[in-house]
């Protein structure tokens, strides 16, 4: 994986912009020190951990003992305690960087995650010389929004764990802090469940699977990185996968999803499922439940769905409804806020829970309506010229093949319309300092390069 680092020391470059930014102009030699080179006032296994990270990062090449003036970077936080980033943690920090010295302040672990990420992008090697500087200056920083995620796709697309390493390893470059993690999909149900240990015979093949202790590791890797994991489980929709090793959980042999609302066991079987994700192997306050998609008409076409719904007086759209804010309720439930689609707002507005987060993606979804009932919103623009679902110009050859393959779409999008996507244009200032939490890129094609 390329890591992307503005080295020359003359562009000063700091990405993303930082919220206040004073560099003299003048470099500072600095004398590299190994992970040694970061000094803590105080114990944290985390940050430790990151100034081994960042001691690769930041000194690269071997470098001469020329008596540099700066031979420290002074690493200051006030509570060091290290639990599972949460959405709202302090991750504001102060860095400055002088003729003799350098020092780091922040509140929290996760503030000085952040800082050490600004230090790299500060320091370069002068080849010519063979020797590191570092510019010299202020930075106070702290992040406009609190929810900042890349989204990955396994349902559709495995992806071995190496590969998977190598995204939460990039994410800390851009200060992105929340991996949303589409484990499962129509096409293929990867994960292992211990309260349905059938579900994962739909994974691709037998190879294409993650035990549990495999999303341990890479929520564990996330956290020593400052990045949340939240897991999406998209349902009623998107669910075929689950009927391979679970047919009970589904209308019909012929008709797989979405999934059964007429059954109780249906909704046992998912509270089952949420205990899992709930119980530590995803200690995040969120839990992504989709909820977009949905075709009802399995449910019209299946006598004992159809049936179910007729005794209750109730639409196909008033079992959808039925069902998402059923799950919804279960997550509430279990202590988890539940993340759903824009289609389950633009379907039942009010109607939802309160917790639920609506995940915006079509730009059909009002937004200040949604932020106005008093509902948090995350933004992820879907289909349009400034789309974070894609971030590169496509070739020919791939404007061909997306007339032929949907998930090979966006590619036409260039990334400085992607960094000038406003996620409040339209929404009063208030709501959206209130409401909107932040935004995602959703990366679900083969075709995406990250970073």
């Amino acid at each position: 994986m390329l890591r992307l680092l503005p080295l020359l020391a003359t562009a000063a470059a700091v990405w993303p912009a930082p919220k206040s930014i004073s560099l003299s102009g003048a470099s500072v030699k600095v004398q590299p020190g190994g992970a040694a080179f970061f000094k803590l006032n105080g114990t944290s296994p985390l940050l430790e951990a990151a100034f081994e990270r960042y001691a690769g990062l930041v000194f690269p090449h071997r470098a001469a003992a020329d008596g540099a003036a700066l031979a420290s970077l002074a690493v200051r936080v006030a509570n060091v305690a290290e639990g599972a980033p949460q959405l709202g943690d302090d991750e504001s920090y102060a860095l400055s960087i002088g003729a003799t010295a350098a020092t780091l302040e922040a509140a929290t672990v996760w503030g000085a995650l952040r800082g050490l990420e600004t230090f790299s992008q500060l320091v370069s090697f002068d080849f010519d010389a063979g020797s590191y500087e570092a510019a010299a200056g202020a930075v106070e920083d702290a992040p406009r929004f609190p929810h900042r995620g890349l989204m990955i796709d396994t349902g559709r697309h495995f992806q071995p764990l190496a590969s998977i390493f190598e995204v939460v390893d990039a994410l800390p470059y851009a200060k992105i802090n929340v991996l949303h993690w589409h484990l499962v999909d129509a096409q293929s149900f990867p994960f292992e469940s211990t309260s349905m240990p059938e579900l994962w015979r739909g994974a691709f093949s037998p190879r294409e699977r993650y035990t549990q202790e495999d999303v341990a590791d890479v929520v564990e890797r996330a956290r020593l990185r400052g990045v949340r994991v939240v897991p999406e489980f998209d349902m009623p929709g998107h669910a075929d996968s689950w009927c391979v090793g679970r047919p009970d959980l589904c209308p019909s042999e012929t008709c797989a999803s979405p999934l059964d609302v007429s059954k109780a066991a249906t909704f046992d079987r998912i509270s089952g499922l949420l205990d899992e994700l709930a119980g530590g192997l995803f200690p995040d306050g969120f839990v992504h439940l989709g909820g977009d998609e949905v075709n009802t008409a399995c449910w019209e076409s299946t006598p004992a769905i159809a049936a179910w719904l007729e005794a209750r007086n109730l639409t196909a759209d008033g079992g959808y409804a039925h069902f998402v804010k059923t799950v919804a309720d279960l997550a509430i439930a279990k202590k988890r806020r539940p993340v759903q689609w824009s289609e389950v707002w633009d379907h039942f507005k009010t109607d939802l829970p309160r917790d639920v987060v609506v995940h915006v993606w079509k730009s059909v979804t009002n937004v200040t309506d949604v932020v106005a009932a008093g509902y948090d919103v995350i933004r992820n623009v879907g289909y349009d010229a400034t789309s974070w679902y894609q971030t590169r110009s496509r070739t020919s050859f791939e404007r061909r093949l997306s007339r032929l393959y949907r998930y090979l779409d966006n590619l036409n999008v260039n990334s400085s319309a992607v960094y000038g996507n406003e996620p409040c244009d339209g929404i009063p200032a208030d709501l959206c300092a209130a409401h909107v939490l932040g935004g995602h890129g959703e990366m679900r094609r083969r075709s995406v390069l990250w970073p």
